[in-house]
């Protein structure tokens, strides 16, 4: 596997194919058979929302996530994220505990604006994005910037690689789209920091 480095000032991003369409798709039916996919709802401005995706956040017992002023515990690994898992953490040279899974069933689903900054997360995280499914648009904008970003495209089978100052300085989102795309699951592994580390 090769990465490709993505030019963005200030910013450690790196993308490459972790595996072929076919494998893609045999990850796919795994995942989607064994995440116990919820709709969850967060706090945004004041008001609770549903998130206009599926997800479920898994991870090691103490790999608590505080999200949108909401607390997450965690779901037990399954067998594939146990693989996946496993594997993401070497390309990646981080020990991951956990990971939060999202399922977009079309291109109404969406993600919103934002950084993975929380503070369990470390000064720098290295957060691992990680695609099976439809093609979707992810764009990564510098929050004081704006002429600085870039737009990707994260295909079935790719890994994303967001490191360094990248949490710190830059957002960014997956929009809704209206094209006819069929559903996506992405995977973004984490560090969770807990308090005795």
């Amino acid at each position: 596997m090769r990465w490709q480095s993505i030019v963005l000032a200030d910013a450690d991003v790196s993308l490459a194919q972790f595996c072929d369409g076919s494998a893609a798709r045999g990850w796919y039916i795994r995942l989607d058979e064994e995440i116990p996919w919820q709709q969850h709802r967060v706090r945004l401005f004041g008001r609770e929302i549903e998130c206009p995706r599926l997800s479920c956040w898994i991870g090691d017992a103490d790999a608590v996530y505080t999200y949108s002023q909401m607390r997450f515990e965690p779901q037990p690994w399954t067998s594939a994220l146990r693989e996946l898992q496993a594997s993401v953490s070497s390309l990646c040279g981080e020990k991951f505990n956990s990971v939060l899974c999202n399922l977009y069933r079309d291109g109404r689903d969406s993600m919103g604006w934002h950084s993975d900054d929380e503070p369990e997360l470390g000064p720098e995280p290295i957060i691992a994005s990680l695609n099976f499914g439809a093609s979707r648009r992810f764009r990564l904008r510098h929050r004081c910037k704006r002429s600085r970003g870039v737009d990707l495209v994260l295909e079935n089978g790719s890994l994303l690689r967001m490191a360094g100052a990248t949490q710190k300085l830059y957002r960014h989102d997956v929009p809704k789209t209206r094209a006819l795309v069929g559903p996506r699951i992405n995977l973004t592994f984490r560090r969770i920091h807990a308090a005795a580390d």
